[in-house]
Formats: C-alpha cells, structure tokens, sequence
C-alpha cells in the first residue's frame, strides 16, 4: 500500500509540474526569444576591441515592467561584465546579486553553478561611457520538471552520503554485539533484565531464546541504532512466534514487542540524526530522552490495558491454547 501511495504522490507532482510550465510557456512568462533592452555604464571609456570591460547595467523601470510584465517600483542597476570575442559579446551579471523576478528565475535555470545571469549581448549605439544594448538569455521552459528531477537526484545523492556514514557505526555496533553473543555477555545480561522482562512478556518461558532476540533489539534501539534494531526485531518475532499457536493472530507478547519498538525506547540520540548533526546533536539528548520515556510508559500502559479487555481476551490465542488444555484434562 505504501509503495501505492508513493507512486501516486509521484505522478500527482509530475502532474503538477506539467501543469505548471504549459501555463508559463502559454503565458510566456519569461520572455523567451525576446531580447531585454538594457543600458550599460563603462567606468572607463567603452573599447570593442577590449576583450573584458567592467560595466553597470541600468534597466529602466518602464522597459522592464513592460517587458515581464511585471510592477516593479524603481530603476533597477546592477554590476557586472561585458566580454567581447571573435564570436560576438556576452553580459554577464555579477555573481549572487538579488535579482527582481523573473530574472532570478531565469538565472538559477540557466546559471546554477555559476550563479550568474548571462546571455549574449547585441550593442546598437555607444559613446564613451554608456551603450543601449539587447541581451537574449537561453529559453526558460519545464522549470517545475526539471527541480523535481533535480531534487530527486539530489536526495539520491545526500541518501548514500547518510548509508555510508551509516556502515561505520552499524558495523561497529554489530560487532560488538557479536562478541556479547559469543563470550557469553548476552546471556548474563538476559538473566540480568529476565525479572524485569518477565513483567512485560509473561507468556514466555524462562531462558527461552525469544529473550535473546528482544534484548538485543531493546538494546539496539537504546544505543540509537535502528537499522540495525530491524532485523533483530524480525528475528525476536520468529521466536514469538515459535510460542504462538495460531498463524493469523498476534500475542500478547508480540504486541509488546511491536509497541517498544514503536515507542522507540532510545537512551543515545539515533545514528542517522549523528550523521546529520554532528556534535549538535548534544542540545536534543535531554530532550529525546524525555519524548522517549514518556513514549514508552505509554506503549507499554496501552498494550496491557487492551490485553485486559474482554474483546482481546477472547481472541488472546495463548488463553484459548490455555482453555483447550484444560478440556482435554
């Protein structure tokens, strides 16, 4: 359902998207093909055969307005660079200036790396200190396409940076369970919190294996590793469900389990919001773990609450198994 629900969103923003640039290209929001009148300002004298000359473009508020359609207040001026070239001339606005819409626009569409607004330029009269000029900049179109493709590739990108940083951690992690395992830690540590687990897991016998696996996975998701909390969540479920004499229906116990898990028991902050913060993940551990106590009191009140009720009484598959037992005494 929730791959369903994915691939809906995807095709409702693409959707979107088309919607979106058919109504700038219909509207021809950006001008395209239309060059922009403009006024350029030599500091120094204006030399055609100079291949680099400083200048300030002027873009009076009427031919702007008029231009983009727009009601921009003022005359607008910025600095920037007229190069000049066998091939012709080209303006280039300075680098990360404000810019009114839609020339921001157009600049983050055809300059995103540089982020400069450029475009080549065609002088039509000069003295020796200013220039009318037209600049044409390359066609806007499917903006809304292109930064939805954009983010995803993006997203891509910053979703391997997080597994790598990931692998370190969750290896070491898991390592060091492994030794808990083999030297015989884990054991010690399940007697340790069996009193306290037998409280929350009444139907699971003593030394059962199902302990193991749920102390791992409670430990996994103290310690802030949720990947790695994942599998050994599955793995403490099969035990589970070793115990459980239905296949369709969930214990007591197993709703436990799936109620700590949801509540997130967690004492050290998780590792993806590490690798995302780095030492500021400091300012929030008070913070998580007061979310997190108050979360897992209330998992665990609700999941022996509803076990009470007549209703999950009734369908409890370890009463029935209990029930059918006594009959056949």
């Amino acid at each position: 359902m929730l791959n369903y629900i994915w691939a809906g969103l995807i095709i409702f923003s693409l959707v979107f998207a088309m919607v979106y640039d058919v109504r700038d290209m219909a509207n021809d929001t950006y001008r395209n093909g239309d060059p922009l009148p403009v006024v350029l300002s030599f500091p120094e004298s204006y030399d055609s055969g100079t291949r680099r000359q400083e200048v300030t473009v002027s873009l009076p508020e009427g031919v702007f307005n008029e231009h983009y359609g727009v009601d921009h207040e003022g005359d607008l001026e910025f600095q920037g660079v007229l190069l000049q070239t066998t091939d012709g001339a080209e303006l280039r606005f300075a680098q990360g200036i404000d810019l009114p819409e839609p020339l921001g626009t157009i600049r983050s569409h055809i300059s995103r790396r540089e982020n400069d607004l450029r475009g080549p330029v065609i002088i039509a009269g000069s003295d020796s200190t200013s220039a009318e000029a037209t600049v044409l900049f390359n066609k806007t179109r499917f903006l809304k396409l292109t930064a939805i493709s954009q983010a995803a590739l993006d997203f891509a990108e910053t979703a391997v940076t997080l597994a790598i940083g990931l692998i370190g951690a969750l290896a070491l992690w898991m390592g060091l369970l492994r030794i808990a395992e083999k030297s015989g830690i884990l054991y010690s540590l399940v007697r340790f919190t069996q009193p306290v687990l037998k409280k929350l897991f009444p139907e699971i016998p003593e030394d059962h294996p199902a302990f193991g696996m749920i102390v791992l996975n409670l430990t996994a998701n103290m310690l802030g590793l949720g990947n790695a909390a994942t599998p050994l969540g599955i793995k403490a479920m099969e035990e589970l469900q070793k115990l459980n004499p239905t296949e369709d229906t969930a214990t007591n116990s197993m709703v436990m389990l799936l109620a700590l898990n949801t509540a997130s028991v967690q004492i050290v902050p998780p590792v993806l919001l590490v690798a995302i913060m780095g030492l500021q993940i400091n300012q929030l551990f008070f913070s998580i773990l007061i979310v997190t106590s108050m979360s897992a009191t209330i998992a665990v009140l609700t999941a022996k609450l509803f076990s009470r009720f007549k209703k999950h009484k009734a369908t409890d598959p370890m009463r029935i198994k209990a029930g059918e037992s006594e009959e056949v005494k």
